[in-house]
């Protein structure tokens, strides 16, 4: 759509991007699945990831310099295009690439800057929208409408539903220029009342100002693990979407990542499912997403088995 609606072919995606496996979606992903996956889409350029705990790009007080490291990113995208940039892909919060939660300030630039470019600016909007952020979008956090929005995950439930909504010249654009896109459960009617039913309860139920209690509740927890246990280098998310990053040395931050699946099994053996993201670069970083229906007790709960996870394993590696 992108494409079609600029003429152009250039998109861009962070380094730590997921936005899926088909050929376009895969090609912009650059977290992993790249290796023996043969050419990609032509003209793909990957953007520096906001890396907040392990960015070389720091201020003089040692604090996460983004302004200068995206204006590096842009300098670097600018030498490498060949003028044809359509769009810029990104995820609020990159989930699966561990946890990155923009700072504030930083989408609205990314915004300026795709428009200086003549760019769209696509928000996927898979893993945060809907409420689990503690906004029904998590875009709206910095005060900015995107171009194109993509759902799924969160729209559907459980179920396979997914939504792409643009403005309107946009669509008129597309429209014009012939644009065709279709699969076969397009407008399934099944899946189509589950999303307006979905949509209908976040907002019923306030759904968003829930995840916001519930996210502060797990994250306030979550740092006092950090207080007490030496290996946890960062707690990052928002709402209910959180991520810990595992280190094994307190001085050199280097990955543990062997000791964070050490933890997500003795969890696990305890009733406590924690995804965990391994990837070069960074430790071995808990995702936890509870549902956005968590209760008070689930999540004192939920923090008590990470509790005895880490006392146990930290234990038995003396």
């Amino acid at each position: 759509m992108a494409k079609c609606y600029t003429g152009k072919f250039e998109i861009v995606a962070f380094v730590a991007s997921y936005h899926g496996l088909t050929q376009g979606a895969g090609s912009a992903t650059y977290s992993a699945g790249r290796a023996n996956g043969g050419p990609c889409m032509p003209g793909q350029l990957a953007f520096p990831a906001p890396y907040a705990y392990r960015s070389p790009f720091k201020k003089a007080d040692g604090s996460y310099d983004w302004e200068t490291e995206m204006d590096f990113g842009w300098a670097m995208i600018d030498r490498q295009s060949v003028g044809s940039l359509a769009a810029f892909i990104m995820e609020p919060i990159l989930s699966t690439g561990g946890i990155l939660d923009l700072p504030r300030g930083y989408l609205q630039r990314l915004s300026l800057e795709c428009k200086k470019r003549g760019m769209l600016l696509i928000v996927d909007e898979a893993q945060t929208g809907v409420g689990r952020t503690g906004n029904m979008f998590a875009f709206q956090h910095d005060d900015i409408v995107p171009d194109i929005l993509a759902l799924s995950k969160t729209l559907g439930c459980g179920l396979p539903l997914a939504s792409v909504s643009t403005t309107p010249e946009i669509e008129r654009g597309c429209k014009e220029a012939g644009f065709l896109w279709l699969t076969t459960h397009l407008n399934d009617p099944l899946t189509a009342a589950v999303g307006n039913k979905v949509l209908e309860i976040v907002e019923r139920d306030s759904i968003t100002q829930r995840a916001s209690e519930r996210g502060a509740q797990l994250r306030e927890g979550l740092l006092k693990l950090k207080e007490k246990y030496w290996c946890i280098g960062d707690v990052r998310g928002r709402g209910l979407l959180q991520g810990i990053e595992i280190i094994s040395g307190a001085d050199t931050k280097a990955p543990g990542s062997e000791l964070g699946q050490a933890v997500s099994e003795r969890a696990l053996e305890r009733g406590l499912s924690c995804n965990i993201v391994n990837l070069p670069g960074m430790g071995g970083v808990f995702r936890l997403a509870p549902p956005v229906t968590v209760s008070v007790k689930e999540i004192e709960e939920g923090l008590q088995i990470l509790d005895e996870a880490f006392d146990y394993v930290l234990n038995q590696s003396r």
